[in-house]
């Protein structure tokens, strides 16, 4: 194996692309966007991610720039507590922006790997000794293998599988965050305040120097307009409207916000991961959707697995099947956790709840040790 093109530059595509490197192959990653993406929500490991990190020499550099978070405290409608949810629910071991953690793959990757921004894949035509792609601005190439690391909404998972309707299932929400100024002057805890189905919620971040705000409320017909930013922030105004807390300033900061996430809470079910030689890694393959809190921690693993199983002289048929055998309880659990989550959405928040959520999966048996191989040590086990 040669070459490997890897369809995505957001935290699975540069983790897998560090990890040939080491093994000997080189990549390319194709990215649509013009740059590394800015902005995006807070990311966390656990377990297992937290061993790769530090075996990727990132673990120090990332601690840096640790959120801090503290628990989020639930709120009603005056602002008077509810119920506090420990920070160990959401946050994990180590949790940062999702920005710091992108600009510090690619600062690991870029000076051996090529990086093509302001490109995408068109076509994908596999014949008997790899893989011919056609781009939609660049000149077509031949790559060994082709990886899709580009999300929920992967256009590799399409092209060589199928429309994205047959895998995504949407857990019947909406999802969006943007950042605003810390006008609130929170330090550690963050803020949660439920009215029904919808949730609105901030924290700090940075230091607190700012708030990343996320809303959660019930899928709204043609709610994502995908591209049209504007008719975004009118959907989520008019179904906010009405609501009490902060939520009105929430919106004025939501008009003037230029970092707007929204999308879909979705799973990815595949009953496969690859087909010929192409394989699909991270979100693309098996999102656990943003509430199971697992999906940066998926993603790195998984990419540790993926290239420490190539490198083990089998072929390529045989790597893609070993990866999938390897994580796919891991993954199944955490798409358990995702819908458990969801369903929590129906429940009013007490106490006895976040505590019992806390108490869950943190000794030597929590599932977030997956017991994956040690590919740089004779295949020892982590």
């Amino acid at each position: 194996m040669k070459n490997v093109l890897i369809s995505g530059a957001s935290v699975a595509g540069p983790a897998l692309a560090y990890w040939l490197h080491r093994h000997g192959t080189r990549a390319t990653v194709v990215e649509r966007a013009e740059a590394v993406r800015p902005g995006g929500l807070a990311v966390d490991f656990r377990g297992t991610a937290m061993t790769v990190l530090d075996r990727m020499g990132i673990l120090d550099e990332l601690r840096a720039h640790e959120t801090e978070s503290g628990n989020l405290v639930i709120v009603d409608e005056a602002g008077g507590p509810v119920a506090t949810m420990p920070g160990e629910i959401f946050s994990g071991e180590l949790e940062v922006l999702k920005s710091d953690l992108t600009r510090i793959l690619y600062d690991l990757t870029k000076h051996d790997t090529e990086y093509i921004f302001g490109d995408s894949i068109s076509a994908l035509t596999e014949g008997p000794d790899g893989v011919l792609v056609d781009f939609e601005r660049g000149a077509s190439r031949t790559f060994d293998l082709v990886v899709g690391a580009d999300g929920l909404h992967s256009k590799v998972r399409a092209l060589a599988f199928g429309p994205e309707e047959e895998f995504a299932n949407s857990l019947g929400y909406l999802f969006a965050a943007f950042g605003l100024e810390n006008y609130l002057g929170l330090t550690r805890d963050g803020l949660s305040h439920p009215n029904g189905r919808k949730s609105v919620s901030v924290a700090p971040v940075n230091r607190g120097t700012e708030l990343r705000a996320h809303l959660m409320f019930p899928a709204v017909p043609g709610a994502l307009a995908r591209g049209d930013v504007a008719a975004q922030k009118q959907v989520i105004a008019e179904v906010f409207a009405g609501v009490g807390w902060e939520v009105p300033t929430l919106l004025a900061a939501l008009d003037r916000a230029e970092d707007l996430y929204f999308d879909d809470m979705s799973q990815v079910r595949m009953p496969r991961w690859s087909t010929g030689r192409v394989v699909l890694l991270g979100d693309a393959g098996y999102c656990a959707s943003p509430m199971s809190g697992r999906g940066t921690s998926q993603a790195l693993i998984g990419a540790y697995v993926l290239a420490g199983e190539l490198a083990n002289g089998a072929d390529h048929t045989a790597a893609f099947a070993e990866y999938e055998r390897a994580l796919r309880d891991y993954v199944e659990m955490n798409h358990e956790m995702g819908r458990y989550a969801v369903s929590s959405f129906d429940l009013p928040p007490t106490q006895e709840m976040f505590d019992a959520m806390a108490a869950a999966n943190t000794d030597d048996n929590s599932h977030d040790r997956v017991p994956v191989k040690d590919y740089a040590a004779d295949l020892t086990v982590l």
